[in-house]
């Protein structure tokens, strides 16, 4: 059953990032009719560049991008115990657009990483950083991959029951809260 417009936000620019697959696996389970794939790839946020130029146009169509999807679902992978430079700069830059285009919207948070806690401090700051933003951000199961290179196989598939089970609940909550 197809379900509307789902953004995904990775927060890892690497091509084959494990927050990628996850964020595509995400998208599989939530079935949605259009999947947009947001791309990071910003300038770093600076006010002097806002106040020269305004709104640069990839940031626009983000901000655009978020304000028209049904539901928004983030994967993002942890740097030295936080979320990632690039997801923050995003999320920073999103902030300067005027409409609140997060308010409201029903988000999903996922994350993969290397550590034992697959990514806890990721979603912990992230979720921090969207709540001045009024999103809907739902709030579990949480989904936190550790050790992904053994969560996924070859075609970039969970392949771990628990994980798959936590993914499946969370895609089905940010469809309902999208209905």
């Amino acid at each position: 059953m197809s379900s509307g417009t789902l953004l995904g936000i990775c927060g890892s620019l690497r091509a084959a990032s494990w927050n990628r697959k996850l964020m595509l696996e995400a998208a599989r389970m939530y079935d949605p009719a259009e999947f947009l794939d947001a791309d990071l790839r910003l300038p770093l946020y600076d006010g002097d560049l806002e106040e020269a130029h305004g709104i640069p146009p990839e940031v626009q169509r983000l901000a655009d991008q978020i304000k028209a999807a049904d539901a928004v679902v983030i994967a993002g992978p942890e740097y030295n115990k936080a979320l990632s430079g690039v997801l923050k700069n995003a999320l920073d830059w999103v902030s300067r657009v005027p409409g609140g285009v997060w308010r409201d919207k029903p988000v999903a948070i996922l994350s993969a990483a290397a550590g034992r806690a697959g990514g806890e401090r990721t979603q912990m700051t992230l979720r921090h950083a969207m709540n001045p933003f009024r999103a809907h951000v739902l709030p579990g199961p949480e989904v936190m991959i550790a050790a992904p290179d053994r969560e996924f196989d070859a075609e970039g598939r969970l392949v771990n029951e628990i994980p798959v089970k936590l993914l499946t609940e969370l895609m089905e909550g940010l469809r309902r809260a999208a209905s």
